[in-house]
């Protein structure tokens, strides 16, 4: 029996030509996280078909503001941020580069070659106060 097992588990082995694709979903999705425990960023600016979708949905897309591509080895990264006002913009981008490529590295084992951060956005306390006074008159 245990030779019985042992042809199966030579059978099962993995050749050369096998490959390991990692779609720009999942790099964006690494991406969004590692940009979203940087402090300072209020959100990732995903433009108005992100947001519909993220509005349609109820959900927070974590992908939203990213945008990937993706090679063999390699991977290259965008992202689109707003930052919260006063906060040192080359430091959090300089965060948010480190932390991106440092998750997309261990999780994928994609080198990745550039991430560029653009600062689409400033939001104000009176920005965050105009936004829950108009949540709350549509309740």
């Amino acid at each position: 029996m245990e030779n019985e097992e042992m042809e199966k588990v030579e059978e099962i082995n993995v050749t050369d030509d096998s490959s390991v694709v990692i779609s720009e979903e999942v790099v964006s999705v690494i991406a969004g996280v590692a940009v979203s425990e940087v402090s300072g960023v209020v959100d990732t600016a995903g433009g108005f078909a992100g947001g519909l979708s993220e509005v349609l949905s109820g959900k927070k897309k974590l992908s939203k503001g990213i945008k990937v591509e993706v090679g063999e080895k390699e991977t290259k990264i965008d992202v689109n941020i707003i930052v919260e006002y006063g906060i040192r913009i080359p430091d959090i981008a300089f965060d948010i580069q480190n932390r991106v490529k440092k998750s997309v590295k261990e999780m994928t084992g994609l080198d990745v070659v550039a991430v560029n951060v653009h600062v689409q956005g400033v939001r104000t306390s009176l920005d965050q106060e105009n936004k829950e006074a108009k949540e709350e008159n549509k309740n």
